[in-house]
C-alpha cells in the first residue's frame, strides 16, 4: 500500500465532507447522513478496515470500525465524531456553506468547526497510520455518528441501546468540543479540554385557564399564567456554583483558588472566552418559544411555552426544585428532551497523553480543563461506563473567534490548524 500523507489529505477530506449535505433540523426530514457515512466507510475500507454502516431510520446512518492494537490486554479507546450539521441560511454567508471553499487560509462551510474538521482529522490520521503499517498501542474504535445535533436519538443513543457490543472494551474516549487554543493577554496559549458537560432539560410548559370573551374580566387567564411563569424563569438570577472542573479551570488560568464571589468578574477579563466559561458558573433557563390563542378577542383555555434549561454536574436536583418553585402551582412542565450532565476528573494517563501530544507540537501549550455549556455524544457513551474528553486539537490564530462560529455564520477552520491537528492526534494515539 502506498503511504498516505495525512497532513496533505486532511484538507480535501474536510472539504469533501462539507460538500455532502447532512443538515439536521431535528425533525428527521432532512437529507440524513447516509451519503457521508458511505464516503467515510469507503475511505476506511481503502486502508484495510471493515467498517459497518448502521441505519437507525431511513438515511440516518452511523459508521463504526475497530482498529486492533498491538497490546490485546489493554482497554480500548473510542474516537467519535458526528456527521450531521445544523441548518443554515446561505444568504448570510460570505461563501456558500456547502462549498468547502478555501479562502483566507481557511476551509469554509457548515461543519468546518462542528465537526467535520475532526471527522477529517480522524480519517487522515487513521489512513496515514494504516498505510504505513502502524497500529496503535491499544484497540481503537472509530464512531462517526448521526443525529448529534438533535440529541443523538438516531445516532449515539441508538447505537448504545441497540449495538453496545461494538464498543466492547472501550473505557475512554475523545471527541468534541475541546482541544482548540485560546490566547490570553496576547501571549499565553491555552488549549481548552472539555472535561465536563452541563445537563440538558428542554421543557414544554403548560397553563390551563377559563376560556372567554376578550372584553370581559377573567382572573383565570392561561396567557397571563404562562407569561408570568416564563418571566420568573427568564429573569431569575441563578447562584454561582463552582464545580470541580470550573475550579480547576480557574486554578490553571489564574494560578490560584477562586471564590464564587469573584468568579464572574474574573470571567469578564477573559475576552471572547467569557461567553463559553460564563455559562458554566451556574444553572440556566432561557425561554425560547411562546404559543397561545387563535383570535384577538378570544381568551384561550390553554397557553404553552418552551424553555431551554441547562444544569451543572451535581446540581440537577437543585435545578428542578428551583424551576418548580418559579413555575408556581398553575403551570406544569414536561420534557421535550432531557439528558444527564457528565464530568471526569482531569487526571490520569489519558490526560497526560493529551498534554504530551500538544506540547510535542506546540512547546508552549498548556492543556486546561473546562465545562461545556452544551452537550455532545459523550453523554450517550458515558452510559457504557466510558470516560471521555473533548479533544479536537487545533492551534488557532489569536484573532479568530472560534467559539462564536459554533452554529454561527461563516463557519471556517484554518488549513494550518487542520494539519496541526493531524500531527497531534497521531502523537496522541502513540502516547495513549
Amino acid at each position: 500500500m502506498t503511504p498516505i500523507n495525512g497532513e496533505e489529505e486532511v484538507v480535501e477530506l474536510c472539504r469533501d465532507l462539507i460538500r455532502i449535505d447532512t443538515t439536521n433540523a431535528g425533525d428527521n426530514a432532512g437529507p440524513g447522513e447516509r451519503e457521508a457515512a458511505e464516503y467515510v466507510a469507503a475511505k476506511l475500507s481503502e486502508v484495510g478496515l471493515e467498517p459497518v454502516i448502521l441505519e437507525s431510520d431511513t438515511r440516518r446512518a452511523s459508521v463504526i470500525a475497530r482498529i486492533e492494537g498491538t497490546d490485546p490486554d489493554r482497554d480500548a479507546l473510542l474516537l467519535h465524531g458526528h456527521l450531521d450539521v445544523v441548518p443554515f441560511d446561505a444568504a448570510d454567508w460570505r461563501y456558500h456553506p456547502l462549498s468547502g471553499e478555501i479562502a483566507e487560509g481557511c476551509v469554509w462551510g457548515r461543519g468546518a468547526v462542528d465537526m467535520k474538521d475532526m471527522d477529517a482529522m480522524i480519517l487522515a490520521v487513521v489512513r496515514q497510520r494504516l498505510s504505513e503499517g502502524r497500529r496503535p498501542p491499544r484497540d481503537v474504535v472509530l464512531a462517526f455518528t448521526a443525529d448529534e445535533e438533535a440529541g443523538g436519538r438516531y445516532g449515539a443513543q441508538w447505537l448504545v441501546d441497540k449495538h453496545p457490543e461494538l464498543f466492547e472494551g472501550c473505557t475512554e474516549a475523545i471527541g468534541e468540543v475541546g482541544g482548540f487554543s485560546v490566547t490570553i493577554d496576547g501571549r499565553e496559549r491555552l488549549y481548552l479540554i472539555e472535561a465536563a458537560e452541563k445537563g440538558i432539560a428542554w421543557m414544554r410548559l403548560s397553563a390551563t385557564g377559563r376560556a372567554g370573551h376578550g372584553s370581559m374580566l377573567n382572573d383565570e387567564n392561561a396567557v397571563t399564567e404562562i407569561a408570568e411563569a416564563v418571566a420568573r424563569l427568564g429573569r431569575y438570577e441563578w447562584p454561582v456554583r463552582l464545580t470541580p472542573t470550573v475550579r480547576a479551570f480557574f486554578a490553571e488560568v489564574f494560578g490560584r483558588e477562586v471564590t464564587a464571589e469573584e468568579a464572574e468578574s474574573l470571567v469578564a477579563s477573559l475576552g471572547p472566552l467569557a461567553r463559553m466559561v460564563g455559562a458554566t458558573l451556574r444553572n440556566t433557563v432561557n425561554p425560547t418559544m411562546l404559543q397561545a390563542g387563535y383570535k384577538a378577542n378570544v381568551i384561550p383555555q390553554t397557553a404553552t411555552a418552551h424553555v431551554d434549561g441547562r444544569f451543572l454536574p451535581g446540581h440537577e436536583e437543585e435545578f428542578f426544585a428551583t424551576v418548580d418553585e418559579l413555575l408556581g402551582p398553575n403551570v406544569t412542565r414536561e420534557f421535550v428532551y432531557h439528558d444527564i450532565a457528565v464530568e471526569s476528573p482531569f487526571e490520569g494517563p489519558l490526560v497526560q497523553a493529551i498534554s504530551d501530544a500538544l506540547r510535542a507540537e506546540d512547546p508552549t501549550a498548556r492543556a486546561v480543563p473546562y465545562t461545556l455549556s452544551g452537550g455532545t455524544d459523550l453523554k450517550a457513551f458515558s452510559r457504557l461506563g466510558i470516560r471521555g474528553f473533548g479533544f479536537t486539537p487545533l492551534r488557532l490564530p489569536p484573532e479568530l473567534d472560534f467559539a462564536g462560529m459554533f452554529h454561527g455564520v461563516d463557519e471556517r477552520v484554518p488549513v494550518d490548524s487542520l494539519r496541526f491537528g493531524v500531527r497531534v492526534l497521531d502523537r496522541f494515539l502513540d502516547y495513549s
